[in-house]
This record gives C-alpha cells, sequence and structure tokens, in this order.
C-alpha cells in the first residue's frame, strides 16, 4: 500500500505523531511525506498534489484533513494529535490498531458533498466545509441578496453569507445558528452572519441548485474557502455556488457522527 502523510510542521504535537508514525509505515508500505514535513523528517518530499497515494494520512486536527481533502482526490484518514475533532477518525496512538485494519480493507469510504465555487464563471477551488462571501472590514455590514436558481430566496443585511456543506453546518454555521445536517443528506446551508433582522433564519436547500449570493450595494468583500484561503472582491462580480461532483472521500471505522456531535457539542453526562 502507498501512503501519502501531510502534517502541520509547525505544530509540535502533529510533528511528534509524524516523527513516529512514519518510520511504523516504512517497515512494510511505501511513503511520501509532503515536502515540509519531509525536510524536518530528513527525507526527500513532494506536493500533497503530485503523490499518487492509496492512503492519505492527514496528521494534526480538523483543519489538516481540510487541507488535505481540497489538495487531494485520494482517500482521507484523519489522524488527531490533539483533541477529538469531527473529521479526524484515529488519535495517534490509536494509528498502529489502525494500520492493521487498513492493511486487512476493514474500513469503509464515506463520500461527503464540497460545494462549487464559481466568480464570474471562473471555477475556483471546491469547499469540504463551507465558502464565505463576507465584509472586507471588520464591524461593517452589507446588504446581500441571495437567489436560488434564479428566485429570490431573502434580502439580508448581516456581516456575510456562508454556503455549507452538511460536513460543515457543525463549524461555522453552527455557530451562527444554523442547524446540524447529518452528511449523508446531499444538501447546502445558506446561513447569515450576524443579520441585522434577527427574523433572518438559515435554509437548508438542495446540493443540486445554484445558489447566487449579490452584493446589493457593491462594496469590497472576501470570499473565504474552509477558513484557510481567501480571495478579495470588489462586490461586483458574479459568485454562484452549488453542489461539486468531486466527493471529498474520509476513511471511517464505524458511523459515529452522532457520536461526535454529544461528546463535541453537548458534553458527556
Amino acid at each position: 500500500m502507498k501512503f501519502g502523510v501531510t502534517a502541520n510542521p509547525s505544530i509540535p504535537h502533529a510533528r511528534k505523531a509524524a516523527e513516529v508514525l512514519v518510520p511504523l509505515l516504512e517497515k512494510k508500505h511505501t511513503v511520501e511525506c509532503e515536502t515540509e514535513l519531509a525536510g524536518l523528517l530528513k527525507r526527500k518530499g513532494k506536493a500533497l498534489e503530485a503523490m499518487h497515494a492509496d492512503v492519505v494520512l492527514a496528521i494534526g486536527g480538523d483543519g489538516t484533513v481540510l487541507r488535505a481533502l481540497q489538495r487531494t482526490t485520494a482517500k482521507v484518514l484523519g489522524i488527531n494529535s490533539g483533541s477529538l475533532g469531527f473529521l479526524t477518525e484515529v488519535t495517534a496512538e490509536e494509528f498502529p490498531s489502525a494500520l492493521r485494519r487498513l492493511e486487512k480493507n476493514e474500513f469503509t469510504i464515506e463520500e461527503r458533498g464540497k460545494v462549487k465555487v464559481t466568480v464570474d464563471g471562473k471555477r475556483l477551488q471546491d469547499c469540504a466545509n463551507e465558502a464565505v462571501l463576507h465584509t472586507a472590514n471588520v464591524a461593517k455590514i452589507r446588504d446581500f441578496e441571495v437567489w436560488l436558481n434564479g428566485t429570490l430566496l431573502q434580502n439580508v443585511r448581516a456581516d456575510g453569507i456562508i454556503v455549507a456543506t452538511p460536513t460543515g453546518s457543525t463549524s461555522y454555521n453552527l455557530s451562527v445558528g444554523g442547524p446540524i445536517v447529518d452528511p449523508r443528506v446531499e444538501a447546502l446551508v445558506v446561513s447569515a452572519i450576524a443579520p441585522f433582522k434577527p427574523s433572518a433564519r438559515a435554509t437548508v436547500v438542495p446540493a443540486t441548485v445554484e445558489i447566487r449570493v449579490k452584493v446589493a450595494k457593491p462594496k469590497e468583500c472576501l470570499l473565504v474557502f474552509d477558513g484557510q484561503h481567501e480571495v478579495a472582491l470588489a462586490g461586483t462580480e458574479d459568485v454562484r455556488f452549488t453542489g461539486s461532483e468531486r466527493k471529498a472521500r474520509l476513511i471511517k471505522f464505524g458511523d459515529d457522527f452522532y457520536r461526535r456531535i454529544e461528546e463535541k457539542l453537548v458534553g458527556q453526562r
């Protein structure tokens, strides 16, 4: 089996976990490390996009997993080197057992929807969690129009608009009062950030619809992808979102979505 390995080397616990897991993998498997990580481990590296791995191991937290899902079409196994995350499947300490299950093909692949984003007809990167169009300045409000397949859904004055996948429904969307959506549902969630009117509500729509978000009174905005990359906009652009044909592929050893909600959001009783 051929493994790709990515981790944020600036995070000590992620780097330490990689220093243990990479030699373990190399005993029986071909391993390629992402360039910066490889330098610290004194190995030859390769860009994640250039790897032809059967499985990519994303060591760290949910941010590392999201980054891997943006850059590879391979199956991704999230390995948490810190606290429990929504996208990581096992801890670094549990990985030896997980490796044996991988070798025996005792796992499932969970495909999750992404958001396709276009600006003036040009396709930008897909998002596994959410795409956000928000004001370019702190504490500034904008007038947004949200259209679904050419029909006006709402006019809303807010700091921004979030278009989230079910995976991302437990992230930024949840923090602004949006609903949790089971990742098996083919849907998108449209929610406003700090709306002027409290009556503004998030809307769950089919992933097949085309969502257009227009700045009614054009001013500078930022378009943010999974909280990791951003593009500056003038506010006059044609910005559209829909479900992507490209799927995020996560390795799972069980169905624990609701258990994680209980642990992360409700707390153990």
